[in-house]
């Protein structure tokens, strides 16, 4: 697990380990800049320009003290100060004048003549960035991203990004590698954010734990370490053992989005599966999926009294319940929505149209309960909460959190950088995963593979977090030996199991 911080928790840990613990704020600043010169060692040679460009805050300060560690190496470098000093910080007069005693070559942007540089120290802007960029700080960095043949290592986060949700404040300059202090941020995790890091290598400058603790961290990733919390399997042990999933799915000509869900589920391990569908899909799915129990019903019987009762002995017989990939918008599909969420026990993953449904009937939200997850991509969650796509995924983060709190529900809100968030305000920000899966069933292979997890006992939201993970990096496994255009939800579904296995 590793722990995702916003601008405003870094600038807490950053006081609270100086004013409280008592690490003065230049041992913090001298090892971040060694850490930022040591990149810029790996990518330009001495006989080679580095332009170290500097805002007058502590993020300046850091480049400042970079560029002086470059320059008693030999290396060619150049100190490019962009703002007013008069406003700099303590801490950047201090870097700055270091630099002038030692007779670096400082210059301000407006005096600087380019020339030829092979390397960009971008340090002008850091993790307080809360105003679009306008004026000087604007020209600097659309001239600096028009340098062509330059690399570009930031200093903590690209000038330009949002450090909480990483959008681009006006512009941004693009970074070839982001060297980042205690902790990524989470601006550097969400989309364009994660494009414009480059490669992001977090460093250890020396924040104690108990800084961290002080800003009650909400956000958090995983990485392949964290595999150790899939399920167990046990050698005594027979298919009830690992769960039973019921897949309210497929309309008619629909069958193959629950093929894809049920197919995922197998794959993650759960123990039986049985498919609650139409007529018309039950030759083709027992012929795609003969393991799979096929059940079928009668859309016209929808609402009365057998149909009910029919509902309530197939929730009965489920330890998890998928409801929506393939139902369609037919009227019937509302009355199974309703039927599902007012008989079912047990954990229920609800996407597609089973959230389409609920956003036309906004009455059915009345029937949500702490067990259920929901899996909405952003043009779903518009159509449940009333607001524009591109105001979602420039929020997607507090959009999540706040749908879960108001209506006690987990929520995976999938984009680029799909997140997962509870009722208590925990939230996960997925990093595996790729392009090749922006596919036709991608998102029903998700709420199978959740499914799984839930039927072997895992609760919602650690079996939410760890179905998005797994799910990604199946798709990096199969992006590893195939096009980036190849894959098939049900190759995404098949490799499902070379992650769990």
């Amino acid at each position: 697990m590793r722990y995702l911080v916003t601008g405003e928790q870094m600038k807490e840990i950053d006081r609270y380990t100086i004013d409280t613990i008592g690490i003065p704020s230049l041992v913090l600043m001298e090892r971040a800049a060694g850490a930022v010169a040591r990149e810029a060692e790996k990518l330009a040679g001495k006989d080679e320009a580095i332009w170290a460009v500097c805002g007058t805050g502590n993020n300046g300060a850091d480049a400042v003290a970079a560029a002086r560690m470059l320059a008693l190496k030999g290396y060619s470098v150049t100190i490019i100060i962009v703002g007013n000093m008069e406003k700099g910080t303590r801490e950047f007069h201090t870097q700055r004048m270091i630099a002038g005693n030692l007779n670096l070559s400082v210059v301000e942007w407006r005096d600087f003549i380019p020339g030829r540089c092979s390397l960009i120290i971008d340090g002008v802007f850091g993790v307080g960035l809360a105003r679009e960029v306008e004026g000087e700080y604007r020209e600097v960095l659309e001239g600096l991203g028009e340098r062509k043949g330059a690399k570009v290592i930031a200093v903590d986060i690209p000038s330009g990004i949002d450090s909480t949700t990483g959008q681009i404040m006006g512009t941004a300059l693009k970074a070839d590698v982001t060297v980042t202090f205690g902790w990524e941020k989470l601006g550097s995790i969400l989309y364009p954010g994660r494009e414009y890091c480059g490669k992001t290598i977090v460093e250890d400058i020396g924040f104690p734990p108990a800084s961290l603790q002080k800003t009650e961290p909400f956000a958090w990733t995983f990485g392949e370490e964290d595999l150790s919390g899939l399920p167990k399997r046990p050698a005594y042990s027979n298919k009830g053992t690992f769960g039973k999933v019921l897949l309210a799915a497929g309309s008619r000509g629909m069958g193959g989005a629950a093929y894809l869900a049920a197919l995922a589920a197998f794959r993650m391990g759960a123990g039986l599966v049985k498919i609650l569908t139409v007529e018309e899909n039950r030759t083709v799915l027992q012929q795609l999926l003969p393991e799979a129990i096929i059940t079928v019903y009668d859309p016209r019987e929808a609402g009365g009294d057998e149909w009910e009762k029919r509902m309530e002995r197939e929730c009965a017989w489920a330890d998890v319940i998928v409801l929506g990939p393939g139902l369609g918008q037919e009227p019937y599909v509302k009355s199974l929505v309703r039927s599902v969420l007012t008989s079912a026990y047990v954990p229920i993953v609800i996407d597609a149209d089973g959230l389409n449904a609920i956003a036309a009937n906004p009455d059915l939200e009345q029937y949500y309960t702490e067990n259920i997850v929901i899996t909405p991509h952003l043009g779903e969650m518009a159509r449940l909460t009333g607001r524009e796509i591109r105001d979602i995924q420039s929020s997607i983060v507090s959009t999540a959190l706040d749908y879960s709190r108001r209506k006690g529900i987990v929520c995976v809100l999938k984009d680029a950088a799909t997140v997962a968030a509870n009722r208590e305000g925990q939230c996960y920000v997925n990093t595996s995963g790729n392009s090749c899966m922006a596919k036709a069933g991608s998102g029903d292979v998700l709420s199978g593979a959740i499914a799984g997890l839930l039927a072997q006992g895992m609760e919602p939201f650690e079996g939410a977090v760890m179905g998005v993970f797994v799910h990604g990096l199946a798709g990096d496994k199969y992006r590893k030996d195939h096009s980036a255009g190849e894959m098939l939800g049900r190759e995404l579904a098949h490799t499902l199991g070379k992650i769990t296995g």
